[in-house]
């Protein structure tokens, strides 16, 4: 191409940041604007050219053509490389100087005219003088700075054009963006050597100055450390001739002595010391070896608390700290009759050690049940949060090479605890995470290892300590993020959500009584009755454990103390009108609000971290080809249970009186409400083929009905768990009848009393069932139905409450 087809031609323009490319220069670059990968792609697919021009101003991410200078580089794409994140790793190479012009910004990327600018012919005497002045000017400036690589100074050292030497020495001596620019904008070869000579100069009388600033600094270091030397050699001899430095020793030797540890364990101390002996005090390693030395010797190794054995005492302190968890305490009443038999048979070994996991919803009494076990049993009390720790090294401690080098979390805690037979609890076990720095639950396995922990070794003692002596106790919210290997090494113990009267009474014993002598208040300044109790509940709360209900009593506490300041009273007796007054509007309705009995919508029960939920279930029916549409964030087997549900009610529609081939003409759509929210599990098949069945057949789906249970393309209806906090959930929302699988009828004994007496259990076998008792059914459609549904509980079915409500729904479909 000649210089006139390649000057006559419009270019894309690559606008560039900080950047400024010279003739001859080779540049590698990272494009990642989209307008700017599409001007390099159009480039690309043209003659690889481009025009490349610097921002004005560099805060400008998107720049105008009055944002660009109007000098730039004419530059050539040599190669290029994409990367991951859908940027263009570009290298160019400067071909000439253009004046930027006729800028068109129809396109999503400029495109530019570019006028050449020529440059002057380099005559005159004094050149070849100048060269060879600016060739010296880069030997020193190379010596006093090493800035210019070997390669580089060779071709400084060759060159014989004025224009070509200057843009060389440009690109690797000048940083300043605008400095950049100004020499681009430069034409003149003489000139650009002239400018190159100037800075050059200036630059070698900087560094002449700073050399000598250097040699005084370093001339009053060099005075500095030797008086701080000769200072430190009489500190030495000062000590010793008054002893103090070797008391100190002398002091670490006897207490190495004197704290009972095993020979081999001594044995290692004593070296440690005989080499702290001998260091200078003033170096790090010194200091290392000091930390170590005193970390040891701050650990308990036969220091440990008698256990209070006595069951009577022990259980009254479990029941005077917590309300219910009957089956938690009747585990640790065992452990310590265990204990206690052991004791009177000297048989103190066997089996010490115990591994207790209480899995439960956050709130339910988790972490203050660990601290009232130790307090029962007279033991320390330490807990280590887990929560986020995803670094090997906090379990194992860091090796002592390593600068700020500390024991692991389990060493820091008997540390704390300072006795060997303390209860550490390992709170939020299921939050650990893992990375490149390994795995902290892969380290927990031996420390909860009974058959590994009496010799556990942490990285920063590099000594074996026995852990069999401490009882540990984990807590998690979600037993199936705890790792299989540690599952194995603990005794789950479940801790469901409470029932409202036992959260009614844990709020008079504990919660009430706590926020009053937290808020200076006396203990009768907050009277609150049954009914306000029950509205705190119903209308203000919505959880398994009694966090928010603590966080709403706080806030009536907080209004009463607003009045005793002010002296309008002493004491308030709140009432449901008072609370609506302190806490404003109710945030949730008693009852899941989804008015009379709907064809369509059915209510499913779910578990969470936080306990039960009900998930409704909605199905609509339009005109359509078969298609099956579900929404609402259901996961992979959420869809199959979908799928599975389908496939029950096209393989029974004979007997529902339904058209063999009605989804030839019709398309469903289940949809799950709460669509922020994921959903999973096999637990609301039926659920969703009561609402698909109720929406073919045109019968409506009982309101007062809550169901539970996975089904199978035959009908039958398969177990499923978490039956209490689903009960419970369909309690607190104010359902009278919950249907489940027959197999589960074991779990309805861990169901609370109040909560049977309250709901009436219809337990089934297959989907038949499911539909007699939950779907309103004309007379022919239940034909041919099982009618084998058992029922446990209250008599609500057959009351004439129940009557009237299946007379309301028939009414607007008979």
């Amino acid at each position: 191409m000649s210089r006139h087809e390649l000057y006559s031609r419009r270019y894309p323009l690559l606008p560039l940041k900080n950047v400024v490319i010279f003739p001859r220069n080779i540049v590698t670059l990272l494009v990642g604007r989209p307008r700017s990968i599409q001007a390099v792609e159009e480039s690309l697919s043209t003659n690889r050219r481009l025009v490349v021009t610097a921002h004005r101003d560099t805060e400008i991410d998107d720049p105008s053509p009055e944002d660009l200078f109007s000098v730039g580089s004419l530059a050539e794409i040599v190669s290029v490389e994409r990367q991951q994140n859908n940027a263009i790793q570009v290298v160019l190479e400067g071909v000439g100087r253009v004046r930027l012009g006729q800028f068109d910004t129809s396109r999503p990327y400029y495109t530019v005219a570019a006028e050449e600018l020529r440059e002057t012919a380099s005559t005159g005497a004094d050149v070849p003088a100048l060269l060879l002045h600016v060739q010296e000017l880069a030997i020193r400036y190379h010596d006093a700075r090493e800035k210019l690589a070997p390669e580089i100074l060779d071709m400084v050292q060759r060159a014989s054009d004025p224009g070509h030497l200057a843009d060389l020495l440009a690109t690797q001596i000048l940083a300043d963006t605008t400095r950049r620019q100004e020499f681009l904008e430069t034409p003149e070869p003489v000139r650009r050597l002239e400018m190159i000579a100037v800075h050059l100069a200036g630059d070698l009388d900087v560094a002449e100055l700073e050399n000598r600033i250097q040699e005084r600094v370093r001339e009053q270091v060099e005075r500095h450390q030797r008086e701080y030397y000769l200072r430190e050699q009489l500190k030495v001899i000062q000590d010793e001739l008054s002893g103090e430095s070797g008391n100190e020793i002398e002091e670490l030797r006897q207490r190495i002595l004197s704290r009972g540890m095993s020979d081999d364990i001594q044995e290692k101390m004593l070296r440690e010391l005989t080499r702290l002996e001998r260091m200078p005090s003033v170096s790090a390693e010194a200091t290392v070896v000091r930390t170590y030395i005193d970390t040891v010797l701050a650990l308990p190794w036969h220091e440990r608390s008698p256990d209070q054995l006595d069951l009577d005492e022990a259980e009254r302190i479990l029941d005077q700290d917590h309300y219910g968890l009957e089956q938690v305490k009747d585990r640790i009443l065992d452990y310590l009759a265990v204990r206690s038999l052991r004791e009177r048979s000297d048989k103190r070994d066997a089996g010490a050690s115990q591994i207790l996991c209480f899995v439960g919803p956050p709130g339910v009494g988790k972490t203050s049940l660990g601290r009232s076990i130790a307090r029962a049993m007279g033991r320390e009390f330490v807990r280590v949060s887990l929560g986020g720790v995803r670094d090997e090294a906090e379990i194992r401690g860091h090796r002592r090479t390593y600068i700020g080098a500390m024991p692991g979390r389990m060493i820091g805690a008997l540390k704390q605890a300072g006795t060997v037979n303390p209860l550490i609890l390992l709170d939020e076990i299921d939050k650990l995470s893992s990375d490149y720095r390994g795995d902290p639950s892969a380290a927990l396995l031996e420390v909860l290892d009974p058959e590994q922990n009496q010799a556990f070794t942490d990285h920063f003692l590099d000594l074996p300590y026995d852990l069999s002596q401490v009882l540990f106790i984990t807590t998690a919210n979600y037993l199936q993020q705890v790792p299989r290997p540690l599952r194995d090494r603990m005794e789950i113990i479940e801790i469901s959500g409470y029932t409202e009267d036992e959260k009614i009474e844990i709020a008079r014993r504990y919660l009430l009584p706590r926020q009053t002598a937290e808020h200076a208040l006396g203990s009768d300044a907050v009277q609150i009755d049954e009914e306000s109790w029950k509205l705190l509940l119903r209308g203000y709360t919505r959880e398994a454990g009694v966090r928010e209900l603590d966080r709403d009593v706080a806030a009536i506490c907080r209004k009463v103390v607003r009045e005793v300041v002010r002296g309008k009273t002493t004491s308030v007796a709140v009432t449901p009108e008072l609370i609506e007054t302190y806490l404003g509007p109710k945030r949730f309705s008693v009852e899941l609000d989804i008015g009379e009995s709907q064809i369509g919508v059915a209510i499913g029960l779910g578990t969470t971290e936080i306990g039960g939920e009900l998930i409704p279930v909605e199905v609509a029916t339009m005109p359509g080809k078969g298609g099956l549409t579900i929404t609402g964030r259901a996961g992979d087997v959420m869809q199959e249970s979908a799928r599975a549900a389908l496939s029950y009610a096209r393989s029974r529609a004979e007997q529902l009186r339904i058209p063999v081939n009605f989804q030839d003409a019709v398309d469903l759509h289940i949809h799950l409400p709460e669509g922020a929210t994921p959903k999973d599990g096999p637990s609301a098949g039926i659920t969703m083929a009561t609402a698909l069945i109720s929406a073919v057949t045109r019968r409506p789906v009982r309101n007062d009905t809550a169901m539970t249970g996975e089904i199978t393309l035959r009908g039958r209806v398969l177990a499923i768990g978490g039956v209490k906090d689903k009960a419970l959930a369909a309690h607190r929302h104010g359902m009278r009848r919950l249907i489940l699988p027959a197999e589960n009828r074991r779990d309805l004994q861990r169901v609370p009393d109040n909560v049977r007496a309250d709901m009436e259990f219809i337990f089934v076998s297959d989907m038949d069932e499911v539909i007699s008792a939950a779907i309103l059914l004309d007379e022919h459609q239940a034909e041919g139905l099982s009618e084998d549904v058992e029922l446990v509980g209250s008599s609500f079915g057959r009351t004439p409450a129940t009557q009237q409500i299946v007379a309301s729904a028939l009414a607007p479909h008979a």
